[in-house]
């Protein structure tokens, strides 16, 4: 079977739309359905509804795909382990990453590292952490430079690099800005603004009010930290901020005997072999941890 009509298969089922495979493949889209017509063929079974512009997998295309991915990992691994048969440090780097973790963490790592290794070519995702962390989990990516999960199980295998200090935070006008000994019931009266449901970091502060029997009032929500800052910085609400983010636009709020930290690290799969450059990387952002702490 020809791997190339495989990865036409899974483009399409990826995307649902046989032109944006087209694009992902840089191919043409006659070219993405000749693939898939051969594949059909050998397989003698159809794989795709295409009813309109809606593009479905059928039961045989369902059953195919997470087949197709193991195959097309397995053949990527093998030839990943090949390479690294040799000291050689190049070739392509999948990465993924946060918007903040890219922005605040990254940079200096990143900067050693192309001077260091300036034969790898750098793939860059700038994804939210549970984005990428899915993708890791699929074998789409190779590293993800994340906020990490508060449980991460196997097959995701974490390394913990920077513990990022939260704090809670609204605008110096606010009428909390003031408030000494602040209590969580009382913060738990305002409106605040939160990194979406699903987040990694939204989880770690519903942990905290869980566990105080607190449900806070939560107006608005976007994962995006400088969006967060901007709403709180004019007044809107308060909020949950990196340390590291924390300047005059925004005052820090005072409760006693509250600590709230996230863990940042990075994950990759148990079953996929790290590059050469892959393992340079990580050695790197071990490196920057360890200076952090």
């Amino acid at each position: 079977m020809d791997t190339a009509n495989l990865d036409a298969f899974l483009a399409v089922a990826h995307t649902g739309s046989f032109s944006r495979a087209a694009e992902q493949l840089h191919l043409t889209q006659p070219a993405i359905s000749k693939r898939i017509a051969s594949l059909e063929q050998q397989l003698n079974a159809r794989l795709f509804d295409r009813i309109g512009k809606h593009v479905d997998l059928t039961e045989a295309g369902r059953a195919l795909k997470p087949r197709a991915e193991l195959i097309i990992n397995t053949l990527t691994d093998t030839a990943r382990a090949l390479g690294n048969l040799s000291a050689t440090i190049q070739g392509q780097l999948r990465l993924a990453t946060s918007h903040h973790i890219g922005l605040h963490r990254l940079p200096p790592v990143l900067r050693r590292f192309t001077k260091a290794y300036p034969g790898v070519v750098l793939d860059i995702q700038f994804l939210d952490s549970e984005v990428a962390y899915e993708k890791v989990l699929q074998g789409e990516i190779e590293l993800a430079v994340i906020t990490l999960a508060p449980e991460v199980e196997p097959p995701i295998i974490a390394t913990n690099l920077w513990l990022d200090p939260l704090e809670f935070v609204v605008a110096p006008e606010h009428p909390l800005a003031s408030t000494q000994q602040l209590q969580l019931e009382q913060l738990a009266a305002h409106s605040a603004v939160f990194p979406g449901p699903n987040t990694f970091t939204r989880l770690v502060v519903n942990q905290l009010f869980e566990q105080h029997g607190l449900t806070p009032q939560i107006s608005m929500s976007t994962n995006y930290m400088e969006t967060i800052k901007m709403l709180v910085s004019i007044g809107l609400a308060w909020s949950v901020l990196p340390r590291s983010m924390i300047d005059s636009q925004v005052r820090i709020l005072d409760l006693p005997g509250i600590q709230l930290e996230r863990r940042l690290g990075c994950i990759h799969h148990s079953g996929r072999t790290l590059s050469n450059a892959g393992q340079a990387l990580m050695t790197l952002l071990r490196a920057s941890g360890d200076q952090q702490t």
